[in-house]
């Protein structure tokens, strides 16, 4: 079996359409995400076309899901036990069980709130990060940023479905809630012990992370204010494994990033 799997080369049937993750944003059948200039954008039950956004969501929840499981079980194959300790290898096999377990969730709440497989289009951009030569920048990229944003994005979710009187939803979305929160500990507790003795090599792998976290901000979809539909975690991000200092760092990032989409958009109108 080939190590190191691109992209290109994962397994889909018809069902699915991918695009890059540009055009994911454009794309017209997608949802509009932002309600900026008519109010908040959080994901409330009684704002514009919550409905169809929440469908959105939780296609995404699910290619997330998809891509979680073929990255983690990358990781346990792709790497020798002389590269990753053992003990990592049977953390991402661990994962990958967990994984499996949400894909199966997440189509069925997909079905229970009325979209399917295939309805939103899917981007590889978990999946690419989880391609990383270096299996640290995979725990930074992956559990500590992409498994990070799971943590906002199963919040939302969870408290979506207690605002809209949908015990399913909210329900469902605690219980893998709690997984995201150990798989981000994971990569935290990784992360730690595999540069306790190479500072630099920490800074290089968290540089990696502020990266994947700026590019996944996509351009003001989370963050701490009305104008973000989902909402830092911060309360789940410190039982992963995330410091004050490190989210407050991400809150910037994240407004950094608004601010940018913004200003490009009134370059783009004028």
């Amino acid at each position: 079996m080939k190590k190191i799997l691109p992209p290109e080369e994962l397994a889909r049937d018809a069902r699915f359409v991918r695009v890059n993750i540009q055009d994911t944003i454009a794309d017209p059948r997608q949802a509009k995400v932002s309600e900026r200039n008519t109010g908040s954008a959080k994901l409330e039950p009684d704002r514009p076309a919550a409905a169809d956004r929440a469908r959105q969501l939780m296609h995404g929840i699910f290619m997330g899901e998809v891509q979680a499981l073929e990255g983690a079980g990358r990781t346990t194959f792709d790497f020798t036990d002389e590269e990753v300790p053992f003990q990592l290898k049977l953390d991402m096999a661990r994962q990958s069980w967990d994984e499996s377990r949400h894909c199966e969730i997440s189509v069925k709440l997909a079905e229970h709130m009325g979209t399917e497989i295939g309805e939103f289009a899917e981007a590889t951009f978990l999946y690419e990060a989880a391609c990383a030569p270096d299996a640290l920048l995979r725990l930074t990229g992956v559990n500590r940023a992409l498994e990070g944003l799971a943590i906002d994005v199963f919040n939302t979710m969870k408290l979506f479905g207690d605002h809209s009187g949908d015990p399913v939803l909210a329900a469902c979305e605690d219980w893998m809630l709690a997984d995201e929160v150990t798989h981000v500990k994971m990569g935290s507790d990784w992360l730690r012990r595999l540069t306790e003795n190479d500072p630099e090599r920490r800074e290089l792998a968290l540089e990696f992370q502020r990266t994947v976290d700026k590019l996944f901000s996509l351009g003001g979809f989370r963050g701490e204010t009305d104008d973000n539909p989902i909402q830092l975690a911060r309360r789940f991000r410190e039982l992963a494994g995330f410091s004050t200092e490190e989210i407050d760092e991400l809150s910037e990032v994240t407004a950094e990033a608004q601010a940018e989409a913004e200003a490009a958009a009134g370059v783009n109108k004028s």
